[in-house]
């Protein structure tokens, strides 16, 4: 079954928060564990934002998790989050268009 985490976050670092995502999405879809990434801005409240991460299973996501590389990518993250950052698990039923 198809598998999204997102992850809610704020940050005053966002141009160092991209260029670290798009470092983590190069490496994590480049592996195979993670199929796609999306960052999203939250229009009603500046600084805070969301990122959707699809993977194959809940399986994968936990594969990805176990990775070397993810430990160094979510201890950068972190550092750049003025809050959070908060995790949630979310099977995909169906997808749409």
């Amino acid at each position: 079954m198809a598998f999204i985490q997102s992850i809610e976050f704020a940050t005053d670092r966002s141009g160092e928060m991209l260029e670290l995502m798009r470092k983590w999405s190069d490496d994590a879809i480049g592996s195979g564990t993670a199929q796609r990434a999306t960052m999203a801005a939250d229009r009603s409240d500046p600084g805070r934002y969301v990122m959707a991460v699809w993977f194959e299973s809940a399986e994968a996501a936990a594969e990805n998790s176990e990775r070397r590389e993810t430990d160094t990518y979510a201890a950068e993250f972190s550092q750049l989050c003025s809050d959070g950052p908060t995790f949630r698990d979310f099977d995909v039923i169906e997808t749409y268009g």
